[in-house]
């Protein structure tokens, strides 16, 4: 769980995707740069906002909706599938999931 109370930030969070994203609301810029660059994907609604894809919007999005000390901003899930697989077969298996 990503939360406000123990002074983490969806933003922060969001800089394990491997890209550099700005958080408006304190002005740093997160990034993490990577040797190899991980698999990720926003998965929405698809009657969502085309924005909902840009990652540094979602996740500014999300600090200014919640303005309470002990916001719950995000839950994080690491999948791990067996490295026997190639890189194409775990892209594969994830979309279709």
């Amino acid at each position: 769980m990503i939360t406000r109370s123990k002074g983490q930030s969806s933003v922060a969070a969001a800089y394990r995707s491997g890209e550099r994203l700005e958080d408006e609301r304190t002005g740093e810029t997160k990034f993490y740069k990577r040797e190899v660059q991980p698999e990720t994907m926003i998965l929405a609604p698809s009657n969502s906002p085309s924005w909902i894809n840009d990652r540094e919007r979602l996740w500014n999005e999300v600090e200014q909706s919640e303005k309470r000390k002990n916001s719950q901003l995000a839950r994080e899930i690491n999948i791990a599938l067996p490295k026997e697989i190639s890189n194409d077969q775990q892209t594969y298996n994830i979309q279709i999931s």
